[in-house]
Protein backbone atom coordinates (compact mmCIF):
# COMPACT_ATOMS: atom_id res chain seq x y z
CA UNK A 1 0.00 0.00 0.00
CA UNK A 2 1.16 3.42 -0.61
CA UNK A 3 2.09 5.92 1.54
CA UNK A 4 -0.67 8.28 0.26
CA UNK A 5 -3.17 5.57 0.26
CA UNK A 6 -2.23 4.52 3.96
CA UNK A 7 -2.52 8.66 4.65
CA UNK A 8 -5.93 8.99 3.00
CA UNK A 9 -7.26 5.91 5.24
CA UNK A 10 -5.80 7.59 8.41
CA UNK A 11 -7.19 10.86 7.27
CA UNK A 12 -10.89 9.12 6.87
CA UNK A 13 -10.23 7.58 10.15
CA UNK A 14 -9.69 10.56 11.92
CA UNK A 15 -12.78 12.41 10.74
CA UNK A 16 -15.14 9.59 11.53
CA UNK A 17 -13.46 10.07 14.74
CA UNK A 18 -14.17 13.57 15.44
CA UNK A 19 -17.60 13.64 14.00
CA UNK A 20 -18.25 11.34 16.40
CA UNK A 21 -16.42 13.63 18.75
CA UNK A 22 -18.71 16.98 18.38
CA UNK A 23 -21.90 14.67 18.42
CA UNK A 24 -20.88 13.89 21.71
CA UNK A 25 -20.14 17.83 22.49
CA UNK A 26 -23.84 18.57 21.18
CA UNK A 27 -25.55 16.04 23.15
CA UNK A 28 -23.54 17.29 26.49
CA UNK A 29 -24.63 21.28 25.98
CA UNK A 30 -27.53 20.47 27.94
CA UNK A 31 -25.60 18.29 30.53
CA UNK A 32 -22.21 19.60 31.20
CA UNK A 33 -20.06 22.62 31.27
CA UNK A 34 -18.02 23.63 28.03
CA UNK A 35 -14.78 24.43 30.33
CA UNK A 36 -14.94 21.16 31.93
CA UNK A 37 -14.98 19.25 28.52
CA UNK A 38 -11.94 21.25 28.08
CA UNK A 39 -10.32 20.37 30.77
CA UNK A 40 -10.76 16.86 30.61
CA UNK A 41 -10.22 16.33 26.82
CA UNK A 42 -6.45 18.30 27.73
CA UNK A 43 -6.18 15.82 30.53
CA UNK A 44 -7.04 12.70 28.57
CA UNK A 45 -5.60 13.67 25.29
CA UNK A 46 -1.78 14.24 27.27
CA UNK A 47 -1.92 11.10 28.74
CA UNK A 48 -2.83 9.22 25.82
CA UNK A 49 -0.28 10.91 23.72
CA UNK A 50 2.13 10.13 26.38
CA UNK A 51 1.52 6.46 26.18
CA UNK A 52 1.43 6.93 22.29
CA UNK A 53 5.14 8.16 22.92
CA UNK A 54 5.84 5.65 24.94
CA UNK A 55 4.44 2.65 23.05
CA UNK A 56 6.13 3.87 19.82
CA UNK A 57 9.49 4.57 21.75
CA UNK A 58 9.20 8.18 20.84
CA UNK A 59 10.88 10.74 22.78
CA UNK A 60 8.90 13.00 25.20
CA UNK A 61 9.50 16.56 25.82
CA UNK A 62 7.66 19.42 26.82
CA UNK A 63 9.51 22.37 26.06
CA UNK A 64 9.65 24.54 23.85
CA UNK A 65 12.32 27.05 21.84
CA UNK A 66 9.93 29.44 21.37
CA UNK A 67 8.01 29.72 24.57
CA UNK A 68 6.09 33.04 24.20
CA UNK A 69 4.99 31.76 20.33
CA UNK A 70 3.69 28.34 21.83
CA UNK A 71 1.86 29.96 24.36
CA UNK A 72 0.37 32.26 21.67
CA UNK A 73 -0.66 29.22 20.12
CA UNK A 74 -2.44 27.90 23.22
CA UNK A 75 -4.46 30.59 23.78
CA UNK A 76 -5.32 30.57 20.16
CA UNK A 77 -6.42 27.16 20.22
CA UNK A 78 -8.36 27.24 23.41
CA UNK A 79 -10.40 30.34 22.28
CA UNK A 80 -10.48 29.21 18.91
CA UNK A 81 -12.03 25.59 19.84
CA UNK A 82 -14.03 26.92 22.78
CA UNK A 83 -16.08 29.33 20.63
CA UNK A 84 -16.38 26.14 18.07
CA UNK A 85 -17.09 23.73 20.88
CA UNK A 86 -19.95 26.34 21.97
CA UNK A 87 -21.12 27.21 18.53
CA UNK A 88 -22.23 23.09 18.21
CA UNK A 89 -24.42 23.44 21.04
CA UNK A 90 -26.22 26.32 19.37
CA UNK A 91 -26.24 25.32 15.52
CA UNK A 92 -26.70 22.83 13.05
CA UNK A 93 -23.69 20.72 12.97
CA UNK A 94 -23.25 20.89 8.96
CA UNK A 95 -23.51 24.35 9.32
CA UNK A 96 -20.96 24.99 12.01
CA UNK A 97 -19.13 22.42 10.38
CA UNK A 98 -18.64 23.88 6.50
CA UNK A 99 -18.00 27.35 8.49
CA UNK A 100 -15.10 26.04 10.21
CA UNK A 101 -13.80 25.09 6.33
CA UNK A 102 -12.52 28.61 5.32
CA UNK A 103 -9.47 27.76 7.29
CA UNK A 104 -7.67 26.81 3.66
CA UNK A 105 -9.12 30.45 2.46
CA UNK A 106 -7.41 32.34 5.83
CA UNK A 107 -4.55 30.08 5.55
CA UNK A 108 -3.97 30.87 1.99
CA UNK A 109 -4.58 34.73 2.51
CA UNK A 110 -2.06 34.94 5.83
CA UNK A 111 0.81 32.89 3.83
CA UNK A 112 0.33 35.90 1.40
CA UNK A 113 1.70 38.46 4.20
CA UNK A 114 3.38 36.54 6.41
CA UNK A 115 5.25 33.83 4.30
CA UNK A 116 5.13 36.23 1.05
CA UNK A 117 3.51 33.12 -0.97
CA UNK A 118 2.28 34.20 -4.50
CA UNK A 119 -1.34 34.14 -4.56
CA UNK A 120 -2.53 34.05 -8.31
CA UNK A 121 -6.06 35.39 -10.02
CA UNK A 122 -7.47 31.91 -9.88
CA UNK A 123 -6.73 31.47 -5.52
CA UNK A 124 -8.17 34.73 -4.80
CA UNK A 125 -11.33 33.86 -7.00
CA UNK A 126 -11.55 30.74 -5.13
CA UNK A 127 -11.30 32.29 -1.57
CA UNK A 128 -14.24 35.28 -2.81
CA UNK A 129 -16.12 31.86 -4.19
CA UNK A 130 -15.32 30.75 -0.46
CA UNK A 131 -16.43 33.42 1.41
CA UNK A 132 -19.81 33.83 -0.65
CA UNK A 133 -20.72 30.52 0.77
CA UNK A 134 -19.99 32.03 4.17
CA UNK A 135 -22.91 34.57 3.26
CA UNK A 136 -25.09 31.67 1.97
CA UNK A 137 -24.72 29.95 5.57
CA UNK A 138 -24.77 32.76 7.66
CA UNK A 139 -27.87 35.07 5.61
CA UNK A 140 -27.40 37.92 6.97
CA UNK A 141 -30.48 40.20 6.49
CA UNK A 142 -32.01 43.32 8.04
CA UNK A 143 -34.02 41.55 10.36
CA UNK A 144 -31.69 39.90 12.24
CA UNK A 145 -27.85 38.48 12.29
CA UNK A 146 -27.07 34.99 13.89
CA UNK A 147 -23.70 36.14 15.74
CA UNK A 148 -23.07 32.54 16.78
CA UNK A 149 -22.76 31.50 12.90
CA UNK A 150 -19.56 34.19 13.25
CA UNK A 151 -18.02 31.79 15.91
CA UNK A 152 -16.95 28.96 13.64
CA UNK A 153 -15.74 31.43 11.49
CA UNK A 154 -13.49 33.44 13.90
CA UNK A 155 -12.24 29.38 15.29
CA UNK A 156 -10.78 29.34 11.75
CA UNK A 157 -8.84 32.24 11.92
CA UNK A 158 -7.51 31.56 14.77
CA UNK A 159 -6.67 28.12 13.99
CA UNK A 160 -4.98 29.45 10.63
CA UNK A 161 -2.84 31.78 12.64
CA UNK A 162 -1.94 29.09 14.57
CA UNK A 163 -0.59 27.07 11.98
CA UNK A 164 1.16 29.89 10.94
CA UNK A 165 3.11 29.82 14.05
CA UNK A 166 3.05 25.65 13.68
CA UNK A 167 5.30 26.48 10.74
CA UNK A 168 7.46 29.02 11.94
CA UNK A 169 8.31 26.74 15.09
CA UNK A 170 8.46 22.87 13.22
CA UNK A 171 11.90 23.18 12.82
CA UNK A 172 12.87 23.37 16.65
CA UNK A 173 9.67 22.03 18.05
CA UNK A 174 8.33 18.46 16.63
CA UNK A 175 4.49 18.22 16.24
CA UNK A 176 4.46 15.99 19.35
CA UNK A 177 5.35 18.64 22.03
CA UNK A 178 3.04 20.97 19.94
CA UNK A 179 0.41 18.68 20.66
CA UNK A 180 1.68 18.61 24.29
CA UNK A 181 1.57 22.47 24.61
CA UNK A 182 -2.33 22.57 22.99
CA UNK A 183 -3.40 19.99 25.47
CA UNK A 184 -2.05 20.72 28.86
CA UNK A 185 -2.47 24.49 28.12
CA UNK A 186 -6.00 24.28 27.38
CA UNK A 187 -6.31 22.36 30.24
CA UNK A 188 -5.05 24.40 32.20
CA UNK A 189 -7.04 27.45 30.81
CA UNK A 190 -9.88 25.70 31.17
CA UNK A 191 -9.33 25.42 35.05
CA UNK A 192 -8.39 29.05 34.93
CA UNK A 193 -11.83 30.01 33.40
CA UNK A 194 -13.70 27.50 35.91
CA UNK A 195 -12.13 29.89 38.52
CA UNK A 196 -13.33 33.27 36.82
CA UNK A 197 -16.54 32.67 35.38
CA UNK A 198 -18.52 32.83 39.00
CA UNK A 199 -16.63 35.76 39.59
CA UNK A 200 -19.00 37.08 36.63
CA UNK A 201 -22.13 38.35 37.06
CA UNK A 202 -24.45 37.97 34.16
CA UNK A 203 -28.19 39.10 33.70
CA UNK A 204 -30.66 36.50 33.76
CA UNK A 205 -30.68 36.35 30.21
CA UNK A 206 -27.10 36.30 29.39
CA UNK A 207 -27.23 33.43 31.73
CA UNK A 208 -29.58 31.29 29.99
CA UNK A 209 -27.91 31.95 26.37
CA UNK A 210 -24.83 31.12 27.82
CA UNK A 211 -25.57 28.01 30.23
CA UNK A 212 -23.39 25.73 28.42
CA UNK A 213 -20.04 28.13 28.98
CA UNK A 214 -20.69 29.36 32.42
CA UNK A 215 -22.62 25.57 34.25
CA UNK A 216 -20.70 24.94 37.00
CA UNK A 217 -18.77 21.36 36.87
CA UNK A 218 -20.44 18.08 37.73
CA UNK A 219 -21.65 14.59 36.77
CA UNK A 220 -25.25 14.26 36.46
CA UNK A 221 -24.90 10.56 35.91
CA UNK A 222 -22.52 8.11 34.54
CA UNK A 223 -23.89 8.39 30.89
CA UNK A 224 -22.69 11.88 31.39
CA UNK A 225 -19.13 10.59 32.49
CA UNK A 226 -18.97 7.93 29.68
CA UNK A 227 -19.54 11.30 27.38
CA UNK A 228 -17.10 13.21 28.87
CA UNK A 229 -14.21 10.90 28.60
CA UNK A 230 -15.73 9.50 24.70
CA UNK A 231 -14.78 13.04 23.79
CA UNK A 232 -11.58 13.24 25.63
CA UNK A 233 -10.45 9.58 24.00
CA UNK A 234 -12.38 9.81 20.29
CA UNK A 235 -10.89 13.37 19.94
CA UNK A 236 -7.43 11.88 21.11
CA UNK A 237 -7.77 9.46 18.41
CA UNK A 238 -8.49 11.57 15.82
CA UNK A 239 -6.02 14.12 16.21
CA UNK A 240 -3.05 11.05 16.46
CA UNK A 241 -4.97 9.47 13.25
CA UNK A 242 -4.16 13.16 11.46
CA UNK A 243 -0.77 13.46 12.85
CA UNK A 244 -0.15 10.25 11.26
CA UNK A 245 -1.59 10.47 8.09
CA UNK A 246 0.39 13.67 7.48
CA UNK A 247 3.71 12.55 8.45
CA UNK A 248 3.13 9.77 5.56
CA UNK A 249 1.28 10.90 3.35
CA UNK A 250 1.45 14.02 0.85
CA UNK A 251 -0.44 16.88 2.56
CA UNK A 252 -1.80 18.22 -1.11
CA UNK A 253 -2.43 14.92 -1.79
CA UNK A 254 -4.48 13.32 1.52
CA UNK A 255 -5.88 16.87 2.81
CA UNK A 256 -8.93 17.26 0.47
CA UNK A 257 -10.26 14.81 1.95
CA UNK A 258 -11.24 15.60 5.44
CA UNK A 259 -13.88 17.18 3.53
CA UNK A 260 -15.48 13.80 4.38
CA UNK A 261 -16.25 15.03 7.72
CA UNK A 262 -19.39 17.28 6.21
CA UNK A 263 -20.75 14.09 4.98
CA UNK A 264 -20.84 13.09 8.42
CA UNK A 265 -21.67 16.46 9.57
CA UNK A 266 -24.95 16.14 7.28
CA UNK A 267 -26.11 12.63 8.39
CA UNK A 268 -25.26 12.85 12.15
CA UNK A 269 -27.47 16.02 11.74
CA UNK A 270 -30.48 14.23 10.38
CA UNK A 271 -30.02 11.03 12.29
CA UNK A 272 -29.56 12.46 15.64
CA UNK A 273 -31.32 15.98 15.92
CA UNK A 274 -33.36 15.39 12.78
CA UNK A 275 -31.32 18.48 11.13
CA UNK A 276 -32.07 18.93 7.56
CA UNK A 277 -29.93 22.06 5.74
CA UNK A 278 -32.08 24.16 3.47
CA UNK A 279 -30.82 24.82 -0.27
CA UNK A 280 -28.80 28.37 0.59
CA UNK A 281 -27.33 26.33 3.57
CA UNK A 282 -26.34 23.31 0.67
CA UNK A 283 -25.20 25.98 -1.56
CA UNK A 284 -23.11 27.59 0.67
CA UNK A 285 -21.57 24.16 1.92
CA UNK A 286 -20.72 23.09 -2.14
CA UNK A 287 -18.84 26.62 -2.62
CA UNK A 288 -16.69 26.31 0.36
CA UNK A 289 -15.85 22.96 -0.33
CA UNK A 290 -15.30 23.71 -4.02
CA UNK A 291 -13.11 26.41 -3.04
CA UNK A 292 -10.86 24.71 -0.41
CA UNK A 293 -10.21 21.99 -3.12
CA UNK A 294 -9.28 23.89 -5.40
CA UNK A 295 -6.75 25.79 -3.10
CA UNK A 296 -5.42 22.12 -2.29
CA UNK A 297 -5.27 21.31 -5.78
CA UNK A 298 -3.19 25.05 -6.33
CA UNK A 299 -0.85 23.55 -3.75
CA UNK A 300 -0.27 19.94 -5.19
CA UNK A 301 0.22 21.68 -8.93
CA UNK A 302 2.95 24.43 -7.13
CA UNK A 303 4.42 22.29 -4.76
CA UNK A 304 4.29 24.55 -2.07
CA UNK A 305 3.63 24.12 1.67
CA UNK A 306 0.08 26.13 2.33
CA UNK A 307 -0.96 22.97 3.60
CA UNK A 308 1.01 23.23 6.61
CA UNK A 309 1.79 19.41 6.43
CA UNK A 310 -1.45 19.55 9.23
CA UNK A 311 -4.83 18.90 9.49
CA UNK A 312 -7.74 21.20 9.33
CA UNK A 313 -9.09 19.89 12.17
CA UNK A 314 -7.42 19.19 15.86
Amino acid sequence: MSDDRRGIYLILLGMLFFSIQDVLVRQLSDYASLTQIMFIRGIVGGLILLFFLKLTKRSISFSSAYPLLAISRVLLFFTGFLCFYFALGKMELAEATSLFFVTPLFITILSKFIFKSQVGAYRICAIIAGFVGVLFIVKPNPDGFNKIALLPIFTAFTYSVSMMIAKYTREKDSVFQQMFHLYFGSAVLAFVAWLIIPLIEFESSQAKNLEFLIRDWSIYSSSVLLMLLGIAVIGSSGMLSLTSAYRVGSPPVIAPFEYIILIFAIGNGFFFFSEIPDIYSILGMLLIIGSGLFIFTREGTKKESVALKTSLRT
